[in-house]
């Protein structure tokens, strides 16, 4: 477990006081990025990333968050405590100064922290803003000190409240304000889980734990082996080229580089950049560093070691990332990120440290282990190659601009509408259910693209592979956003992509199929909230000149219990959901299938906007989303299994969580 460093350092002179908090509640969004779910989460974030920054800096051990059944949550952690001592510039003990007063915090002068997450120090006192009640609690040197607040105003006083028995730290309880997360102020347990979850990876000897009050749920995370641990998480139910994993920690000048590498043996990237803990997912100068020193190095190991031919061309950055499984973590004194939601890392010096970081440890690694080297740098050759293929596949099977939509496949049924903002494009199962959905189809605005049979497996398939098939190519000629090194999200023809399949075992498999192909080749259309699931009935209930239909067996039954309780009304004895059916004509028929409806039933129930079920895919999780593909379309069948098993009880569409 980590160790505290007490060097006696921390008081109130090393906080600096740089503007007042009023604009806050005025303009919410600019401080937390939005008012909705996202919003109500981030406060989390700005509270627990503090309590990470005292474990960064080796002064604390452990971080506690407890979901409140009154609607609150509590963040504790066991650090040194905020400085309760007077400030020298505003007069008020600290801790009220860094929770109520905008850009105060101990990130700014350098004496409080060498490292941390925060870019403008204003976390606390958003938080405090942006809540209806806050309650902050220090323990130092065995005395509590307490402050209340609402709405960001001081509600009780600072005072010292007597000496305790509970170890040195932090507490923060807040309340969001329902006047300004007017969506939602629940928080989800799920989001904190996974939150904590990255945290203790990032931060090697941190114990983490939450609890959910409303539930009774209870999680708790450790891992010494820090982004080790993390990049052996990701590798769950692939194939590794080796058991080792490349690891190095290395400090450079103020800063620190610290990386974990394992290939494995599908075609996917996943690199995960982070400064400071906090994740970059558009990258910056440490991801750039490390992917030139990682194409460098291999090529350089392979020339050396004549594994590439003196004729053939370097590989390149992506043949050389194909099954790469990375962690990149560097600390750093002064991060300086693009934008409040700290995208992208922005430090030209980080580049420096990572590369010469790389050039010099991965080196080594190749050399001490020559046969992981000759199977990573064989992977890589590989990939070249089908890439090369892929290219002559492309040009051979989509000729002229085709892949730039220009070319469109003879068997869709084409929208007469250009604007793809008001165009939708349905993916159906079967030449006869295809035929019912062109004929009643909207044609100004829904276009018709039939598949037939089930569509590759993506998940285990390279580029070269896909353009052979000609479902894919299809879809690929149909969307207009291209694929791989081609595609471009600008060119997207329409803005619902509605996968329509049957409602059974075999339709679910085929949508998976087409989720995989989307997820992992065309991710930014899925990121984009432009794929949809269309969810048609599975019953029709028709009594008389009255049809109804039923999506599930509950609602069914819903259906025909309304019947009969309008019977009893009416003074007619009913024995059951047989003597409705008997008495009243009523006929229920299950749809076998798609191809089943004719035109009417299906514009009726599955495609007329007005009436239709949708599903809308998303992406909340990107690590949890690749789980999923890797459990459902890999080769490992006892992950599969076993996650068909756990998830036997969903077998509605909009239960399952990707």
């Amino acid at each position: 477990m980590a160790k505290k460093v007490d060097d006696g350092s921390y008081d109130g002179s090393q906080i600096q006081v740089l503007e007042g908090l009023e604009p806050v509640r005025k303009r919410p969004g600019m401080y937390i990025g939005s008012t909705g779910y996202d919003g109500v989460h981030h406060l989390i974030k700005e509270i627990a990333d503090n309590s990470i920054d005292e474990a960064i800096a080796g002064h604390a051990t452990r971080v506690d968050v407890r979901i409140l059944d009154d609607g609150g949550i509590t963040i504790a952690d066991d650090g040194r405590g905020i400085p309760v001592d007077k400030h020298p510039k505003t007069g008020l003990s600290t801790l009220e100064t860094v929770l109520t007063v905008l850009h105060a915090g101990g990130k700014f002068g350098g004496g409080g922290y060498k490292v941390s997450s925060g870019l403008h120090g204003v976390g606390s006192s958003v938080v405090n803003a942006l809540s209806t009640h806050m309650i902050a609690e220090v323990v130092q040197k065995g005395q509590l000190y307490r402050v209340e607040f609402e709405r960001g105003g001081v509600k009780v006083p600072f005072k010292k409240v007597g000496p305790t028995d509970r170890p040195t730290g932090t507490t923060i309880t807040f309340y969001p304000d329902p006047t300004i997360f007017k969506e939602t102020v629940t928080f989800d347990y799920k989001w904190v889980v996974n939150y904590l979850r990255h945290q203790a990876y990032l931060t090697k000897g941190i114990y983490v734990a939450v609890r959910d009050d409303r539930t009774g749920a209870r999680d708790a995370f450790y891992f010494e082996g820090g982004i080790q641990s993390y990049v052996k998480h990701l590798n769950i139910g692939k194939d590794v080229v080796s058991e080792n994993i490349f690891y190095v920690e290395k400090q450079i000048e103020d800063s620190m580089v610290e990386v974990a590498v394992q290939y494995n043996d599908t075609f996917i990237e996943i690199v995960k950049p982070f400064a400071n803990n906090v994740l970059t997912p558009d990258g910056g100068t440490h991801l750039v560093g490390f992917r030139a020193a990682m194409t460098r190095v291999i090529n350089d190991y392979a020339r050396k070691n004549s594994l590439l031919k003196e004729k053939e061309d370097n590989l390149s950055g992506d043949d050389i990332r194909e099954g790469l499984t990375a962690i990149i973590l560097v600390k750093l004194p002064d991060p300086q990120f693009e934008g409040q939601t700290k995208n992208k890392l922005g430090n030209p010096e980080v580049r420096r440290y990572v590369e010469q970081v790389m050039n010099e440890y991965f080196s080594y690694y190749l050399e001490e282990n020559p046969d992981v080297a000759k199977k990573i740098v064989g992977k890589a050759i590989l990939a070249a190659r089908a890439r090369k293929a892929a290219r002559a596949a492309r040009d051979n099977v989509l000729r002229k601009g085709a892949l730039d939509g220009m070319g469109l496949p003879g068997k869709l049924w084409d929208c007469s509408s250009k604007s793809p903002s008001d165009s939708e494009i349905y993916i159906v199962e079967g030449n006869s259910a295809a035929g019912s959905a062109k004929e009643g189809r909207d044609n100004k605005t829904q276009a018709i693209l039939p598949l037939r049979g089930k569509v590759l497996n993506t998940e285990r398939a390279r580029l070269d592979k896909m353009f052979a098939n000609k479902e894919i190519v299809a879809m690929i000629q149909a969307f207009g956003v291209g694929i791989g090194d081609a595609f471009d999200i600008n060119g997207l023809r329409y803005h619902k992509i509605i996968i329509m399949t049957d409602a059974d075992v075999d339709g679910s498999h085929i949508a998976t199929l087409l989720l995989t192909f989307f997820y992992r080749y065309m991710k930014e259309v899925v990121e984009g909230g432009y794929i949809y699931l269309a969810k048609p009935p599975l019953y029709s209930i028709n009594r008389g000149q009255k049809k109804t239909y039923a999506y599930d067996e509950a609602e069914r039954d819903r259906i025909l219990n309304e019947i009969i309780e309008g019977r009893k009304a009416k003074g007619v004895v009913v024995d059951g959901n047989e003597d409705v059916v008997k008495q009243a004509g009523v006929t229920v028929s299950r749809f076998k299938g798609l191809g089943e409806m004719d035109a009417e039933q299906l514009w009726e129930t599955t495609m007329n906007p007005e009436n239709r079920v949708l599903i809308k895919v998303k992406v909340e999780d990107a690590e949890q989303a690749d789980a999923v593909f890797t459990k459902l379309m890999g080769d490992e069948v006892s992950l599969r299994k076993s996650f068909i098993q756990a998830g036997a009880k969903k077998i509605d569409l909009e239960e399952l969580d990707i």
